[in-house]
């Protein structure tokens, strides 16, 4: 990933902070960039991907089981949503008050029940190699960067707020551009969006350095990177840094981005209704960007990994601060008359076990999942597959993840035959497998 440094934590792309650093620890742009960054007027439709990491419990949330024996159905009283007879947990009532703008399907399933490689599965639609040795397929968003590129200074992708879990590394990699180059691996800007006095480093000058010595800058490392073309012997690797020093420049001299990045410009009103929570905060931000130009964003929500004192978390933690977020964005963006161009995805990268453990936990359940669509021509009001009375198994219309995949590329209008192709030479089609939902397309 391309990282804004709002925090700090560890690196898991394959390459070391000495490597990205090595031509950059002269102070490139005297901007001090920890990383090199690298990575229009038709109304193209973006996407907004809401990602609870550690798996959302379907049955304590969008699916709940009130008739099911008292060790599955948990400790949650359920009530009605304005879709007739379908009912979400008690710590969404505001979700379920406006099922209008979205559509639920609760029947997606899949095989891969453990972090990392599901993450990489449903982030990609290929099913990942579990040593980790095969192809790095390309997360959606990188799918999308490579497709649409840089346009004012923005970046195509950009990810916010943090994952967590045991597979760390699997799941940040999930989210990056694999064999597309590290130039499509998204713009990272920690998880950070509610401190106070938050802002993206790096997007504005040093006051230090006016224009005039940036640019001055910009033409002494040109020369130096004609040095080190001559010296190097990864000359891929030399390709790839000269895209990131150009995009870094047009990053931080963007007056587009320089805006769409301060939070400070919300009204208090607006900030408070999202939540002054990271995740909240988070999502007010993906809209400022979706509204900028950006073309994905990915919105991180860690601590969805309930093995233990699953209800507490759930209801203390959780659900509400989810249920005011994902409730203000959609609110939001269709006030601003966003929701035509926006997709909203909410989902996790599995969903959690029927019977509750030892601990008042739930583990890992791939076989069921359930998962919020809406906006971006996406048909909304819907409720899309059924599960068993024990939340075991899909009863009707069973979604796989690259059905998934399939339609929210096809509504990013990206056609699912595209191609890429891997440092081979090999050509890999974006989705494979998939059909798209044609309940959810207009």
């Amino acid at each position: 990933m391309i990282d804004i440094p709002t925090i700090t934590h560890r690196k898991c792309d394959g390459v070391s902070r000495r490597e990205y650093l090595r031509i950059g620890s002269l102070g490139l742009f005297g901007l001090n960039l920890p990383h090199l960054l690298r990575a229009g007027q038709k109304k193209e439709t973006s996407c907004i991907l809401l990602w609870l990491s550690g798996g959302l419990s379907q049955m304590d949330s969008f699916d709940p089981k009130p008739d099911a024996p008292a060790e599955v159905r948990g400790e949650f009283k359920t009530i009605p949503t304005t879709t007739p007879g379908i009912h979400f947990v008690e710590h969404l009532p505001r979700l379920a008050r406006m099922t209008s703008k979205f559509t639920l399907v609760r029947s997606m399933t899949h095989n891969q029940g453990s972090h990392g490689l599901a993450d990489q599965l449903v982030n990609t639609g290929y099913p990942p190699s579990p040593s980790g040795a095969g192809v790095r397929y390309p997360s959606q968003g990188s799918i999308v960067s490579w497709k649409t590129g840089y346009r004012n200074g923005v970046p195509p992708y950009v990810f916010i707020g943090d994952v967590q879990g045991p597979s760390f590394a699997r799941k940040r990699d999930a989210l990056n551009a694999g064999v597309l180059g590290a130039e499509h691996n998204p713009l990272e800007i920690g998880d950070k969006a509610n401190d106070p006095g938050f802002s993206v480093k790096d997007v504005t000058l040093a006051k230090e350095v006016d224009l005039e010595r940036l640019n001055n800058r910009r033409h002494m490392l040109s020369m130096l990177d004609t040095w080190q073309r001559n010296v190097d012997a990864k000359a891929e690797r030399v390709a790839e840094v000269d895209a990131y020093y150009e995009k870094a420049y047009a990053l931080v001299t963007s007056p587009v981005a320089k805006k769409a990045f301060d939070l400070g410009g919300e009204p208090d009103k607006l900030r408070d209704a999202y939540g002054r929570t990271m995740f909240g905060q988070s999502c007010l931000m993906a809209r400022r960007l979706v509204e900028a130009g950006v073309r994905y964003v990915t919105v991180g929500m860690p601590g969805w990994d309930t093995h233990r004192d699953n209800f507490n978390d759930l209801k203390d933690k959780l659900l509400p601060v989810l249920d005011m977020a994902y409730s203000a964005l959609l609110t939001d963006l269709a006030d601003r008359g966003m929701m035509d161009s926006t997709m909203v995805i909410c989902i996790g990268e599995f969903g959690r076990t029927p019977k509750i453990n030892s601990e008042a936990g739930r583990d890992h359940w791939p076989a069921t999942q359930a998962f919020g669509i809406g906006g971006g021509g996406i048909k909304t009001g819907l409720v899309i597959g059924e599960t068993n009375q024990r939340s075991e198994y899909p009863t009707e219309r069973p979604v796989s993840v690259q059905d998934l995949c399939a339609t929210t590329l096809q509504a990013l209008g990206i056609p699912l035959v595209e191609e890429y192709r891997t440092p081979e030479n090999r050509p890999i089609t974006v989705v494979k497998g998939g059909e798209p939902i044609a309940e959810l397309l207009a």
